[in-house]
């Protein structure tokens, strides 16, 4: 039975085997999968298109739906928060490069509460290693936390994070600046600005493989001064 409780998608653009794993990862722990499709190459759309038929997910093409090229992750959330306040869902946002375990959604649903605006799994490497951007936990007056769920004033990514309903319903996703690429910090401000607490939960850890969809930021991991000479000279990754 599909568990209804969340609304959860996944923007996607190449990279389609990873991604694949992500899809079957939320589809074998019970919940319904919208993925957004950012225009992919065409065989990575069509087998995209194969995979909802074969797993009952549900794929929109952006491409369908503008012409603006990606990354279009503002359009997804405005999608997203429409459906989440028409349904009274929490909206929860995977990513291609991510792979949840089987209990991971219903842990994180677990921590919504009153007051509560965004919930995050920590993300790990293949070893278990804490990594961006959650790699401060590291640092050693976190280290007795390792099981815990910390409220925390930090950015969050959305490699893993649940959005509540609460949430959704006082930030505005039409305000969300068009210049940009990707919208975690500003929405977790947003969260903090409103009064609500952003839980981290650290024994709730799921696997991201980073940006396996835009091969250039892997640089932030291996060559950190290219990554950011990438980020200023062609105004890449605005945040």
């Amino acid at each position: 039975m599909v568990n209804n409780k969340l609304h959860i998608i996944m923007p996607v653009k190449d990279s389609i085997v990873i991604a694949e794993r992500a899809i079957r990862a939320i589809v074998e722990s019970g919940y319904a999968l919208c993925v957004y499709d950012d225009n992919s190459l065409p065989e990575n759309a069509q087998r995209l298109d194969d995979m909802a038929a074969e797993m009952n997910i549900q794929v929109v093409h952006i491409s369908t739906l503008t012409d603006h090229p990606s990354p279009n992750y503002r359009l997804v959330l405005q999608l997203a928060r429409q459906e989440v306040l028409d349904t009274g869902r929490h909206l929860v946002i995977v990513e291609s490069d991510v792979i949840i375990k089987a209990n991971t959604l219903d842990r994180m649903l677990e921590e919504v509460q009153e007051g509560v605006g965004m919930v995050a799994a920590v993300t790990v490497d293949e070893e278990g290693i804490y990594n961006f951007p959650y790699h401060y936990l590291h640092r050693l007056r976190y280290r007795f936390l390792s099981k815990k769920t910390i409220n925390t004033k930090k950015r969050f990514s959305f490699c893993c994070t649940l959005l509540t309903n609460e949430l959704l319903k006082n930030a505005d996703f039409q305000q969300l600046d068009p210049t940009k690429n990707w919208y975690d910090v500003t929405i977790s401000h947003w969260s903090i600005a409103l009064g609500l607490r952003n839980l981290l939960m650290l024994g709730n850890p799921v696997l991201h493989l980073p940006h396996s969809s835009r091969p250039w930021k892997r640089l932030k991991y291996t060559h950190p001064l290219r990554y950011y000479w990438h980020k200023i000279t062609q105004r890449l990754d605005k945040i």
